[in-house]
């Protein structure tokens, strides 16, 4: 069992970042299963304007407080062999990924569920702000949605 220590990234998730990570939990031969959740920013409309990047700030120590706390959880919760967290700080245009999790069990079911929890928790607890940019240099601050 492995619980790997996450990281902040600057800017956009990069693609060969996520291909990696996949390539890592190769290695584990006891390993049935990943779950993989990857956030990216949407070009939603606010007011007849559109979202094209947002700009996320963090407490990180607070942040990785509150990780180490919600993998101590999972692990006890679920058969677990790893469980990865990565998140955007700075400008992430949309299109781009912001947000990457990777969770891996023996099993799917446990996978699914502890990948599922691990979104939740982040979304809900995790003191992570976001400034959506508007193409008119304006901005409004992101709620985060529990429930999508």
């Amino acid at each position: 069992m492995s619980k790997d220590h996450s990281l902040f990234i600057d800017g956009s998730i990069p693609p060969d970042l996520v291909s990696t990570q996949i390539a890592k939990q190769q290695t584990d031969l006891r390993a049935g299963a990943h779950s993989i959740f990857l956030g990216q920013v949407r070009n939603d409309p606010i007011d007849e304007k559109r979202v094209h990047a947002i700009e996320y700030t963090a407490y990180e120590e607070m942040v990785l407080k509150e990780y180490e706390s919600i993998k101590e959880e999972l692990f006890d919760t679920y058969p677990l062999r790893t469980i990865e967290v990565f998140h955007s700080l700075g400008t992430v245009p949309a299109g781009e990924v912001s947000l990457f999790v990777i969770v891996t069990a023996e099993h799917r079911k446990e996978a699914i569920n502890a990948c599922r929890d691990a979104v939740n928790f982040i979304k809900k607890q995790f003191p992570i702000w976001g400034r959506e940019l508007l193409g008119d240099e304006g901005y409004q601050w992101k709620e985060n949605n529990f429930d999508e």
